[in-house]
C-alpha cells in the first residue's frame, strides 16, 4: 500500500512545488515589466498624437510651394495622397486641410485620380482633358493653399493663395505645352510614359512635402526655374510644329 500512495505523494509534492515556482517567476516578471517598459522605446510613444507637430511659417510656405507644384500636375492624385497619409495618421496635416481626411473625400479624389490616370493618356483626348481643368487644378491648388496657411494671419493666407494659384498655372501650363508637343508623335509610348511620370511625380512630391518640406519645396523650386526657362524652348518648338501642319494641310490636293 505505501509503495503506491508514496510515488502519488511524490507527485503531488511536485506539481505544488512547480507552480510555487511558475508563481514566483510571474511576480519576478511583473515587478521587473514596468522598467523593461521604460528602457524600451514604444512605438506608440513616437506617434504623432503623442507629439503633435508645431507648423512655422516657414514649413507652412515650404509645404505650400511644394504641394501646389503637386497639384498643377495632377490635383486628384495630390489630394488623395494627403488624404490618406493624414487618414491613417501616418502625417500630420495643417489644421486648414484636416478635412482631407474624411474618407469620402479619399474616395472621390482616387476615384477621379483613376480616371485621369486612363483619360491623360490618350492621345488628342489628353490635351481636352488638360485644357479643361485649368479650371480645376488651378483653383484647388489656391484653396489647399488658402487653408495651409489657415494658422497665419488673413492677409498671409490671401498671399499663400495667390502664390499657390501661380505656382500651379506654371506647373500645369508646362505641363500642358509638353503634352502639346508630344501628343503629335505617331507612337504613344512617349505620351503614356510622360503622363505616367507626371502621376508618379505629384505622388512623391506630395510624401516629400508632408515628411520633409523643405526639400520638397526645393525639388519644387529647382523644377520651376527650369519650367520656365523651357517653356520658351517649348513655344518654338509648337509653333514650328504648327506651321509644319499647316503647310502639310495646304499641300493635300
Amino acid at each position: 500500500m505505501l509503495a503506491i500512495v508514496h510515488p502519488a505523494i511524490l507527485a503531488h509534492r511536485a506539481l505544488t512545488l512547480g507552480r510555487f515556482s511558475l508563481r514566483m517567476w510571474f511576480t519576478s516578471r511583473s515587478k521587473l515589466s514596468p522598467v523593461i517598459c521604460d528602457t524600451i522605446p514604444s512605438r506608440r510613444s513616437h506617434s504623432i498624437r503623442d507629439h503633435p507637430v508645431t507648423f512655422t511659417p516657414s514649413s507652412i510656405a515650404a509645404l505650400i510651394v511644394a504641394a501646389s507644384f503637386a497639384a498643377g500636375l495632377n490635383v486628384y492624385a495630390t489630394v488623395a495622397t494627403l488624404g490618406l497619409l493624414a487618414h491613417l495618421h501616418w502625417v500630420t496635416l495643417p489644421l486648414g486641410l484636416q478635412t482631407l481626411s474624411d474618407p469620402w473625400i479619399i474616395v472621390i479624389s482616387s476615384v477621379l485620380f483613376a480616371v485621369e490616370i486612363f483619360a491623360d493618356k490618350i492621345p488628342g483626348f489628353d490635351l481636352f482633358w488638360n485644357a479643361a481643368h485649368t479650371f480645376i487644378r488651378v483653383p484647388v491648388a489656391a484653396l489647399l493653399a488658402y487653408q495651409t496657411a489657415s494658422q497665419l494671419s488673413p492677409q498671409l493666407q490671401l498671399l499663400a493663395a495667390a502664390a499657390g494659384a501661380v505656382i500651379a498655372a506654371i506647373a500645369h501650363t508646362s505641363k500642358t505645352a509638353a503634352r502639346a508637343l508630344v501628343t503629335p508623335s505617331p507612337e504613344p509610348i512617349s505620351n503614356i510614359t510622360l503622363s505616367a511620370s507626371e502621376d508618379v511625380a505629384a505622388i512623391s512630391l506630395t510624401w516629400v512635402a508632408t515628411h520633409h518640406p523643405y526639400t520638397a519645396a526645393a525639388i519644387a523650386t529647382v523644377a520651376l526655374i527650369f519650367l520656365l526657362f523651357s517653356l520658351r524652348w517649348i513655344a518654338t518648338r509648337l509653333k514650328r510644329l504648327k506651321r509644319r501642319l499647316f503647310h502639310a494641310q495646304a499641300e493635300q490636293p
